[in-house]
């Protein structure tokens, strides 16, 4: 997630460049063929072509829209690890006590206990931020290949991809845990069914009673929960229909834009025309400059074409880069940066050592 309050100009510019250029290039044929070859029917009314760019806006930010729902949605859903995380720590610090044992452990043996639940539940989180990285084949940094790659070397990293899953999960883990999940398809669900058996094995050994495992087992629910919803964004993508005729919709608004301005700056630069003809002098250097400028005033249909192209096209482009929140992206939801804050935060609850640094952020990127 980028984290300055303005997005810097040049990063703008670097990843909108190539279309800019593009859409420089583009009205430059009809206008030539318009001024230098004076076929002067080479153009489209600028009503229908209005009347289309407006419905082009319209889809554009229905598409925007609903691509922030994704994300903020997703947000709210780490939130909610983020809480039910803290709460579930709590529960495994308070409730597991000698209470209703025939035998008491000494207060080592259950600080092992409650460092192995938690340290299962940072598992599961590693696990579910692994399986969220993968990649889908609608996602943007697949669609854009190496120029994506290029960006993300240049700007930011993304941790998962430095680090195995297996090697991660390794330090979490048991070696019998470990080996009961790793050839597993959905790893975070297999640590939660893990986590569920161990505390029925709490209750029969009398370190938590009746009530207090509903409890933690409700708060097993509510993970898988939170756990559904992150999947269900990364496993269904935004509409393909709506996502595939947006963008030809703003591409043909595009390709019509030059041809339907290029009559309003040609009639605008004729009345300049008349209106200098009228009070300059004659014959004079700056006459033939200001003439010369109103009679080819079709030329500034180049840059005002161009400007609106990038416009309408970088929206398009916003709601296409907000669709999927998890792909790693430098506006996608940080869920390595919440691992690790949830991580450092529950592991000073339970008093345990070695915790790690919080990750250092790179480019006002976080991850």
């Amino acid at each position: 997630m980028y984290t300055k309050r303005i997005f810097p100009v040049g990063v703008v510019v670097k990843w909108t460049l190539p279309h800019i250029l593009l859409f420089l290039f583009l009205p430059i044929i009809p206008v030539f063929l318009f001024d230098v070859l004076e076929l002067k029917w080479l153009h489209a009314p600028w009503l229908p072509l209005g009347v289309l760019g407006t419905a082009v806006a319209f889809i554009i930010g229905f598409k925007n829209n609903a691509s922030y729902d994704r994300l903020w949605e997703a947000r709210k859903i780490w939130g909610g690890i983020v809480n039910s995380s803290r709460s579930w720590t709590v529960m495994v610090k308070d409730f597991i006590t000698n209470d209703y044992t025939m035998t008491d452990l000494s207060a080592s043996e259950l600080q092992g206990i409650k460092r192995e639940m938690v340290h299962r539940h940072i598992a599961w989180l590693t696990a579910l931020r692994y399986q969220l990285r993968e990649d889908r084949p609608w996602e943007m940094h697949l669609k854009k290949g190496r120029s994506s790659l290029g960006f993300k070397a240049a700007h930011y990293r993304i941790r998962e991809e430095e680090i195995s899953m297996e090697d991660k999960l390794k330090k979490y883990l048991s070696e019998t845990d470990y080996n009961a999940i790793i050839s597993k398809g959905n790893k975070a669900s297999q640590i939660l069914g893990i986590q569920s058996r161990r505390l029925r094995e709490l209750m029969e050994q009398g370190l938590i009673e009746d009530f207090r495992h509903m409890e933690m087992a409700n708060m097993i629910t509510e993970f898988y929960t939170l756990q559904g919803q992150c999947e269900r964004i990364k496993n269904f993508p935004y509409p393909r229909q709506f996502a595939t005729l947006n963008y030809w919709f703003v591409w043909i608004f595009i390709l019509l834009l030059p041809y339907g301005i290029m009559s309003e700056f040609d009639v605008f630069g004729n009345e300049i025309f008349l209106l200098l003809d009228q009070h300059a002098i004659q014959d004079s250097p700056i006459h033939e400059l200001q003439e010369s400028m109103a009679q080819h005033f079709v030329w500034f249909t180049v840059p005002f074409s161009a400007m609106l192209s990038w416009v309408y096209h970088t929206m398009e482009m916003i709601g296409e880069n907000t669709e999927n929140p998890f792909e790693g992206g430098p506006n996608d939801v940080p869920i390595t940066d919440l691992s690790r804050s949830i991580e450092i935060d529950i592991r000073q609850l339970i008093d345990d050592t070695d915790i790690p640094e919080p990750f250092v952020w790179i480019n006002d990127i976080v991850m």
